[in-house]
């Protein structure tokens, strides 16, 4: 018997907002379509993201949570309070090989470096998969885990959970609507700063009994344990194990222009930010892409430039979206005449269109500029999902998710040829897809696939 407690909307979202994921995405009920039979669900990680993503998908009803995995024991008690009845694992490979015969789908919440090899892994078992962004830590391993997907037949769903809310909907509609007539550049940003610089402390501190550090580290090479600098959160900014701010946010943030354009992979790439070092990722990315163009965008190409931490799109394009605002007088309390103009949001982009520019932020509802021209328009109408239930439910009855591994493999396949392009800063590189592998700079190929710890081999990756 499945014991989960009762989860009312307002729990819910306040869990979600916790994960930073808060948004309104209740827009219709979320067990419309009920399933008449259990899916027996497993979770991989067991807290942070993973313990949103549990709440998320046990939230309906008809599934029932089997198992979890996590290699830090001491991150299960909400599960084990929630759950009584659930088996507790810290070995992924143990859940799978003892419970593959009673669980039917997964969540890979883990960190990004052991997305592949656990999904994998899970898929080959037949289950059913829902992996955080970004799909996996490089991009050969995307790739693999987008064809067997798409071979097995597998129900499937990335963590861009934004992509099933009504605004970034309504983002896509508007582009392809032709209201602001065919698409010239796009410019995306997201301010966090998922980087670093300098060596690991050269030191080695205990390792907490709760935690399995091997089996944290996983297909990574070996290293000393270093409190804080990799556990629980600081992952993501190490090469080997994180994907940078673009790994991070980029899966969000590309979304909507990526499907509201309908673009494929690049063509080319350009890195004019700064080149992480040998442990870490930079902040201050500028990434310029060059897809080939659509039925959406005015010419045969269309750039779509990519800034992280302090970088923001030139003047002149915050320009196209800034509004005035009455600026007051902390100090008098008297009002000012003068006005003042707002800065672009911390996250979003700005879609350039040969009639009008459509602002995206991350997450609020698309703005039409100049304001002027469109102070008539009225946002298209957009039907709101819940995106795990959309999965969940997909398991039992059949369907495909909108955030499928077809989709979400592409997606994370451009957003992660900005982590090999930021390592040959002001230099182009030419991407051919077919053959996944860069044309014209050979040494970036050997960042495209990476080597597993001898013992940790996955069979396929």
């Amino acid at each position: 018997m499945n014991h989960q407690p009762p989860v009312t909307r307002r729990t819910f979202l306040k869990t979600l907002g916790a994960a930073g994921l808060a948004a309104p995405f209740f827009a219709r009920n979320l067990h419309a379509a009920a399933p008449s039979r259990v899916l027996r669900h497993a979770s991989f990680g067991a807290s942070g993201m993973a313990w949103a993503d549990i709440q998320a998908i046990t939230s309906n009803p008809f599934v029932k949570l089997v198992a979890v995995a996590d290699v830090d024991l001491s991150r299960v008690k909400q599960v084990k309070e929630a759950f009584p009845d659930v088996k507790v694992y810290q070995d992924w490979r143990q859940l799978l090989d003892k419970e593959q015969g009673n669980i039917d789908s997964v969540n890979v919440s883990t960190p990004d470096h052991m997305h592949a090899p656990i999904a994998l892994s899970a898929m080959q078992l037949g289950k059913h998969c829902y992996c955080q962004k970004p799909l996996a830590h490089d991009l050969y391993e995307t790739r693999t885990l987008t064809n067997f997907a798409r071979g097995k037949k597998l129900v499937t769903q990335m963590g861009i959970q934004i992509h099933s809310y009504k605004v970034y909907r309504q983002a896509v509609a508007i582009v392809q609507s032709g209201v602001i007539g065919k698409v010239k550049e796009v410019h995306t940003w997201s301010s966090k700063k998922w980087g670093d610089t300098g060596s690991p402390p050269v030191r080695s501190d205990p390792v907490p009994e709760s935690l399995n550090w091997d089996l944290w580290l996983g297909v990574s090479a070996a290293r000393p344990f270093v409190k804080d600098f990799y556990h629980p959160g600081n992952w993501r900014k190490r090469l080997e194990f994180g994907t940078g701010t673009f790994g991070d946010m980029g899966c969000h943030i590309f979304d909507p222009v990526f499907e509201a354009l309908a673009l494929t992979s690049p063509l080319s790439l350009r890195s004019e930010g700064p080149a992480p070092d040998q442990w870490n990722w930079a902040v201050n990315a500028n990434i310029r892409y060059v897809f080939p163009g659509t039925k959406f965008t005015e010419g045969k190409t269309v750039a779509v430039t990519w800034y992280d931490g302090d970088a923001r799109p030139p003047a002149e394009i915050r320009a196209l979206i800034a509004t005035p605002a009455a600026d007051a007088a902390a100090t008098t309390g008297k009002e000012k005449t003068a006005r003042k103009k707002q800065e672009p949001d911390n996250q979003g982009s700005v879609i350039i269109g040969t009639a009008g520019v459509l602002h995206v932020p991350h997450i609020a509802a698309p703005k039409l500029f100049p304001v002027e021209k469109f102070k008539d328009y009225t946002l298209p109408e957009a039907e709101q999902s819940h995106h795990w239930t959309e999965w969940a439910e997909a398991c039992v009855n059949g369907g495909k998710p909108g955030a499928n591994f077809d989709y979400a493999g592409p997606l994370t396949e451009s957003v992660l040829l900005g982590s090999v392009a930021v390592r040959f800063p002001q230099t182009t590189l030419e991407w051919n897809a077919a053959k996944l592998q860069f044309d014209n700079e050979k040494t970036a190929n050997q960042y495209i696939r990476r080597s597993y710890r001898q013992g940790w081999d996955v069979a396929g990756l």
